[in-house]
């Protein structure tokens, strides 16, 4: 039997422990990084980039249907349920104001930063029918993005790409006058620097692998716009914020990922001082890592349900 990660939403698919077997038929290449550890379990060694990138492959294409799915060596390499998690809970946030889970293109996503891996707006077209445009300040993780569209012919009516020229703006050349988006999410970079980023997967692997490890290895790999931005996750976040009020009347919510509790307090008063109408903070738990939604609408309440 497998055993439930109770800590994940209720409709995320991965709530069970992954099971190898089936992944491998999925992807047979994966069977080569999968092994049975102390307690005569099955998994792998996720500090070696490639079989989370294999694990990624399968549990897509099991999962959401995604064929041929793969990323760049150095490009981030999320992991699956904690992705899944963000657009569960977005999908609770949009019910909260509809009366139920919206489904179908109705609804418009915007993912900011959406990366070579797509894995956002893969999930939540798979999961709910939305309409999605995945943005990002590097071309080359678009072209990946696109390839990965090209593969899956069935997912490009739905899923959209636009490139931000300017790695200062978020919204500015993305969002245009006519354009009308339900909600945008984010995974904001997280380091303040490139040392910063190198120091963390550092202490990342170190945990992984249960002794010192001298030699960096990037185990979810990550290029430099999806790793770390002057100021890190708190200065990317305000930004964000600032930004939000120039299309107050385009996106009913605007959400990002906070993954340091401590920046929530200057955040929320960020949001007072804007006199933003209603934000809220989701609360999030993969495993022992706890993550939150930091969600605002400059909306009213009686006027959400038109939106879908």
């Amino acid at each position: 039997m497998m055993s439930e990660k109770s800590s994940l939403h209720p409709r995320n698919l991965h709530r069970n422990s992954y099971d190898f077997e089936e992944l491998i038929v999925s992807v047979p290449e994966l069977k080569h990084y999968v092994f049975k550890n102390d307690y005569d379990t099955l998994t792998i060694n996720f500090s070696i980039p490639k079989a989370v990138r294999l694990l990624n492959k399968a549990l897509l294409l099991k999962y959401y249907n995604v064929k041929d799915w793969d990323i760049p060596e150095g490009n981030l390499c999320p992991p699956i349920p904690g992705r899944a998690d963000y657009v569960h809970y977005l999908a609770d946030l949009l019910a909260s104001d509809n009366g139920e889970i919206p489904i179908g293109t109705s609804v418009k996503g915007l993912d900011i930063g959406t990366g070579a891996n797509l894995v956002y707006p893969l999930i939540a077209n798979y999961s709910y029918g939305w309409e999605m445009l995945g943005t990002d300040i590097n071309q080359d993780s678009l072209d990946n993005a696109q390839k990965i569209l090209e593969r899956n012919s069935d997912l490009k009516e739905n899923i959209q790409l636009k490139f931000q020229p300017d790695s200062d703006l978020i919204f500015k050349n993305i969002i245009l006058s006519k354009d009308r988006f339900t909600f945008s999410m984010c995974n904001p970079p997280f380091h303040e620097s490139e040392e910063d980023a190198i120091l963390g997967n550092r202490r990342k692997n170190n945990n992984l692998r249960k002794k010192k490890v001298e030699k960096t290895n990037l185990n979810f790999s990550g290029n430099a716009s999806e790793l770390w931005c002057e100021g890190g996750e708190m200065a990317f976040i305000k930004n964000m914020i600032n930004e939000s009020v120039q299309f107050s009347s385009q996106v009913l919510w605007f959400t990002s990922l906070v993954s340091k509790k401590d920046n929530l307090h200057q955040l929320t008063t960020l949001l007072k001082n804007l006199n933003v109408p209603e934000f809220k903070t989701i609360d999030m738990a993969q495993g022992q890592k706890i993550s939150r939604i930091l969600a605002w609408t400059f909306v009213p309440k009686e006027r959400r349900k038109d939106w879908f």
